[in-house]
């Protein structure tokens, strides 16, 4: 073992592994948002997140989310942090946040499944926070930021 207290090149080792490491990670991560590209839609669903997690638009633009898993899926605005003047959106169409939970919880009402998609036209600009029912408390939400 040497004074500094590493031993015999294991610190060069573990360095150098670390760096490999996150370098992968970094080159995976690009692989991962990558998924909606193709311009068939903006927004891709995969077990537990919405990918990717932020898509900034233009007033008037749409938005086309598709379930790329096997699991159902739901996209329904946080009501209470709609930019003033906007509406409420939900897949299932429903007229608010409560109105959709229960909807989902009673009868699985806006269920995306797998392969199909939801769209909604955002026309006030600001921060849209949304959810999906089933895996909010896996922390799968979004933000579609709307610019003018």
């Amino acid at each position: 073992m040497r004074d500094d207290g590493s031993s015999d090149g294991r610190q060069t080792r573990r360095a150098f592994l670390a760096a490999a490491g996150t370098a992968v990670t970094a080159s995976l991560a690009g692989c991962a948002t990558s998924l909606a590209s193709d311009g068939e839609f903006d927004v891709g669903m995969t077990a537990v997140a919405f990918d990717p997690p932020v898509v900034t638009v233009d007033v008037g633009d749409e938005v086309v989310w598709r379930n790329t898993s096997s699991r159902g899926h739901t996209v329904t605005a946080y009501e209470s942090v709609l930019p003033e003047g906007a509406e409420f959106f939900a897949s299932g169409e429903f007229e608010d946040e409560q109105t959709a939970r229960k909807a989902y919880s009673n009868s699985l009402g806006g269920l995306i499944d797998s392969g199909e998609t939801y769209s909604y036209t955002f026309d006030v600009p600001g921060e849209y926070e949304y959810l999906c029912i089933p895996h909010e408390q896996a922390g799968m939400v979004g933000t579609v930021v709307v610019e003018e």
